[in-house]
């Protein structure tokens, strides 16, 4: 299979392991020939996003810290020195081939919180419009909870549906997806090109190959979700040789390719159903699921039970009563504490349980999206 060169603007997703040597440090020969590829892009006319990892794994070397676990404080001084050095870097084989570098750090409420999003998004658009590459990555100096979270593929994704760009490549230790994990069976099989994301396919991820890529193909199986509902395609390569990228569009490229959307979602759907971090859980019945895949709202009636703390216009997962599957995500028009007194309720009910009128619905239609 060829990826073939239709795409206007693409976004790459480096994985640590690729960059950063453990031993040497910064593979400057990788990345030189990589920018090269880039730049070639870049000439064609294609605008080009970088996701890159390696803050920390960088920093290792330049602090000399060991392969061992760090500590959180350890692991944001890591990012800290890495940070820099890979800017450097970054900068440097770019500029050889005369493309301005942009820097962009972000951390989780960048991209959950809406108007944070809306602001990332026109400083990376400016960007664009300016002919520079953006260089992101996530703010690891300060945001503890992504150094615990600890992957770039679904910030990758979550940034590729920001901009709307028409591919996200993830380049990183593995070739694609394969029907089991290559490494526990040898006779698993490569798979070229997913057209749904199915529960069939879930169950093909594994866990990360490698202690300086802190993904696995499960959370790129999450990044394909995120992607492909917002109109993205996703591919999976391998990007250890030299050149990989530019290998994608030869006869000879092995990739996994996951088909966007037939039917993409808004730009507000897409936001909602690429949250990472559902502030709550509401576990519903079988009937409130029904009633939502024929297009009607949630109403608090439908709703078993709940958990987390999440305040009115917080994002939260659906969940079907007794099991673990998650229907859907959508934003609540009610508090926890407002949910927790009126859930199982009639709408006839709610205005005397609360003291004043119930609202339309616990998530109106216009706010939920379905898995």
């Amino acid at each position: 299979m060829i990826l073939q060169p239709s795409h206007k603007r693409i976004v790459i997703k480096i994985g640590s392991a690729l960059l950063v040597d453990p031993q040497t440090g910064l593979r400057e020969k990788w990345l030189k020939r990589l920018c090269a590829d880039i730049a070639a892009l870049h000439d064609a006319g294609t605008e080009v996003l970088v996701v890159s990892s390696g803050a920390i794994a960088m920093g290792r070397t330049v602090l000399g810290l060991s392969s061992d676990r760090l500590k959180l404080e350890e692991s944001q001084a890591a990012a800290a020195a890495g940070q820099i050095a890979l800017a450097h870097h970054w900068n440097k084989a770019l500029d050889t081939n005369a493309i301005t570098t942009g820097q962009i750090l972000l951390t989780l409420e960048d991209t959950e919180t809406r108007r944070r999003f809306l602001n990332a998004r026109a400083t990376i658009n400016a960007l664009l419009k300016l002919r520079a590459v953006p260089v992101i990555n996530e703010n690891d100096t300060v945001a503890t909870t992504e150094i615990r979270y600890g992957d770039n593929d679904r910030l990758a994704a979550r940034v590729a549906t920001m901009v709307g760009a028409d591919l996200l490549i993830l380049l990183s230790d593995v070739d694609g997806l394969y029907s089991a994990p290559p490494a526990r069976d040898p006779g698993a099989k490569h798979i070229p090109f997913v057209e749904t994301i199915t529960n069939e396919i879930e169950a093909m991820a594994g866990s990360a190959a490698s202690n300086l890529s802190r993904g696995g193909m499960r959370t790129k199986l999450d990044a394909a979700k995120i992607a492909t509902l917002a109109g993205t395609s996703m591919v999976i390569a391998d990007g250890r040789n030299e050149g990989s990228l530019s290998a994608l569009y030869g006869p000879d490229a092995k990739f996994t390719l996951f088909n966007p959307a037939p039917n993409p979602a808004s730009a507000w759907k897409s936001w909602i159903a690429g949250q990472l971090e559902p502030q709550g859980k509401m576990m519903i019945d079988a009937g409130a699921e029904r009633a939502l895949r024929s297009g009607k709202s949630l109403l608090p009636a439908g709703i078993k039970s709940l958990s987390g703390q999440f305040s009115r216009g917080d994002t939260v997962a659906l969940i079907l009563d007794g099991t673990d599957r998650e229907v859907g995500r959508g934003l609540s028009a009610y508090d926890a504490d407002e949910l927790k007194r009126i859930a199982g309720r009639r709408s006839e009910d709610i205005e005397q349980i609360l003291g004043y009128g119930p609202r339309a619905a616990a998530i109106h239609r216009d706010d939920l999206v379905l898995n």
